[in-house]
């Protein structure tokens, strides 16, 4: 089993239902760990657009790297996700930031997400997953790479235990 951190994220409503239904799917390929808070955070790339709530998990499972991507596309495509333009609104949005120690550089995927350094909207529920974790190919926590990061968008904490179903 490998621990995948994904990232989560919605702005066209219903977002909550969209998060949790995206949970629900991930429960199916794994064994969820760990889900970080729920944050609202501003829109990155294209501005005039909702905000965003964020959230990640990590769950530990044996899929495969491009296995694991294709899965999350399905549950992407499932729960209703369109293809609009880059940084575009979003029914759901599920990014594998890191797959155990793992470190992939092909065409349909990147392993660790290549922007992860630079979004706080991505870092922060991280953090506060587990602080302490380094990254493949980094000498620094997630904590230290927070504290390092140039993005100055605001993010505000939503709720803690958002997941209903989450012990």
């Amino acid at each position: 089993m490998i621990p995948a951190f994904v990232a989560l994220g919605s702005n066209i409503e219903p977002r909550l239902k969209y998060l949790t239904s995206a949970v629900v799917q991930l429960e199916k390929l794994g064994t969820v760990l760990k889900i970080a808070p729920l944050y609202r955070s501003h829109p990155y790339g294209v501005e005039d657009q909702p905000d965003f709530l964020n959230s990640a998990c990590i769950l530990s499972t044996n899929f495969l790297p491009l296995d694991f991507l294709k899965a999350l596309k399905d549950i992407e495509k499932k729960l209703g996700r369109r293809k609009t333009f880059r940084w575009g609104p979003r029914e759901i949005d599920l990014d594998i930031i890191f797959l155990g120690d793992r470190i992939i550089n092909e065409e349909e995927l990147v392993i660790p997400h290549p922007g992860f350094r630079e979004r706080r909207f991505v870092l922060l529920p991280l953090v506060q997953m587990d602080a302490h974790f380094i990254p493949p190919a980094e000498n620094r926590t997630l904590k230290e790479l927070l504290n390092d990061c140039s993005d100055e968008t605001p993010i505000k904490l939503e709720e803690d235990n958002w997941y209903p179903l989450w012990k």
